[in-house]
């Protein structure tokens, strides 16, 4: 059985950093895609970034590009998206996924598994 268990959250103030991380086991991710979710209270849950396992082809959302940085760890069977310049809009719950089927998607529903999330709370 996949799990996928994120770690990382916090509260910090605008300006600063926080990493997330996303370790996922029950079967092998060769040939999956990894990405980062975020909802926050009232609104839907919303895209971040993804990166293909095998290649580590990358995409970001338009709102988090040039701050945000998704990266695997093979040998750890580890995601992390590193988070700068936080801005209090970028206040939610993360989600790690998982997407066994092949293509691209940043569609919600088209990821396979999910953690429980972790908060990430930015103040001003």
């Amino acid at each position: 059985q996949v799990q996928l268990v994120e770690s990382g959250g916090g509260l910090v103030q605008a300006g600063g950093s926080l990493r997330l991380s996303c370790v996922a086991s029950g079967r092998t991710f060769s040939s999956a895609t990894m990405g980062w979710f975020r909802q926050a209270p009232g609104k839907e849950r919303e895209f971040v970034a993804t990166i293909r396992w095998s290649s580590g082809s990358t995409a970001y959302a338009d709102s988090v590009k040039g701050r945000f940085t998704i990266s695997r760890d093979s040998a750890k069977n580890t995601v992390y998206l590193q988070m700068n310049s936080l801005k209090p809009e970028d206040t939610a719950v993360y989600y790690c996924a998982v997407r066994l089927g092949l293509g691209v998607s940043r569609d919600p529903p088209t990821f396979d598994y999910w953690g429980q999330g972790t908060q990430v709370t930015v103040s001003s």
